[in-house]
């Protein structure tokens, strides 16, 4: 007798530890259930975390006011606001952004829609609202340039990022405008180079300043000698 799942041949086997035809086609057809949750957990498990990121599936209306609270401290003291739809985008990758993103200072979080329009309503980002649509990762800087670079070099190497839209001072951007300004000096750079400008003046002026007590010693020295041979 073949089992109707695999078709394989389950005549009973006095040596076999599963015994008759429906006994183990009941087996066989158990251990395929099981995988089969497996991989639906597993499924679900991804799709909640990169849908919700850090927010549960259900936020109490005090937890939605701290993350909205949350949020909006971060929209107050911005420059920039860039978003960008991660959509197949693996936790593993997602957590590589996450890093970058606090190494170059940037508030990153993947946020609703819904709570990301509350935090800018009424504040000069409000005209990133309408970009707000699909599941959405949101990158808050100080620094406008740090802030479209870590997304948009992350999104060269990652074509499941990809930049939507993004927001300075009562200025909505295209995903074309977060990418030149991400080919813009950082603030850090511009600071290294303006340092580095202002260092060679200032290292000249040293240099002069060290030279003065050697050459009024080596003056001194030569009028000893002349008055010796004098």
């Amino acid at each position: 007798m073949a089992c109707p799942r695999t078709g394989k041949d389950l005549t009973p086997d006095l040596r076999s530890p599963v015994r008759g035809t429906e006994s183990g086609c009941e087996f066989l057809s158990g251990v395929f259930s099981f995988i089969s949750f497996l991989n639906t957990y597993d499924t679900i498990a991804q799709h909640r975390i990169l849908t919700d990121g850090e927010l549960a599936l259900s936020l109490n209306l005090e937890e939605k006011k701290a993350v909205v609270s949350d949020v909006s401290a971060q929209v107050a003291k911005a420059q920039a606001i860039i978003i960008a739809e991660y959509r197949g985008l693996g936790v593993g990758h997602m957590t590589q952004l996450r890093a970058k993103a606090r190494q170059s200072g940037i508030y990153f979080r993947v946020l609703k829609n819904s709570l990301a329009r509350r935090a800018v309503t009424d504040t000069p980002f409000s005209g990133l609202s309408e970009h707000m649509v699909g599941p959405l990762a949101y990158g808050i800087g100080s620094d406008p340039v740090a802030a479209a670079k870590v997304l948009h070099e992350f999104s060269r190497s990652n074509d499941k990022l990809v930049i939507k839209a993004g927001a300075m001072a009562n200025l909505v951007m295209s995903s074309k405008d977060v990418a030149n300004l991400a080919s813009l000096p950082s603030r850090e750079e511009l600071l290294a180079k303006l340092l580095g400008t202002m260092q060679a003046p200032v290292a000249n002026f040293v240099r002069t300043l060290n030279e003065v007590p050697t050459r009024f010693v080596r003056g001194l020295a030569a009028i000893r000698d002349q008055k010796e041979t004098a």
